[in-house]
C-alpha cells in the first residue's frame, strides 16, 4: 500500500488552529473589555481590529507557505 499526498496540507491545517484560537480570544476579551468600560469601546475597538490583522496575516501566510510546499 503506497501513500501519496502532500502534508503541506495537512501542516495548514493544524497551522490555522492558532489563529483561530487568536482570534476568538481577542474578539471574546475585546468585548468583555467594552462591556466593563463602555467609554473605552473606540480605542479597544482599533486595537481589536490591529489584533486581528496581525494574526489573519500570519494564517495568511500559513497558507501561502503551504502552497508553495505543495508546488
Amino acid at each position: 500500500m503506497e501513500i501519496t499526498g502532500s502534508l503541506a496540507t495537512i501542516g495548514y491545517g493544524l497551522a490555522a488552529i492558532g489563529p483561530g484560537i487568536g482570534v476568538g480570544l481577542i474578539f471574546g476579551m475585546g468585548v468583555q473589555a467594552i462591556a466593563r468600560q463602555p467609554e473605552a469601546r473606540g480605542i479597544l475597538q482599533g486595537q481589536m481590529i490591529f489584533g486581528f490583522a496581525v494574526v489573519e496575516a500570519l494564517a495568511i501566510l500559513g497558507f501561502v507557505l503551504a502552497f508553495l510546499q505543495a508546488g
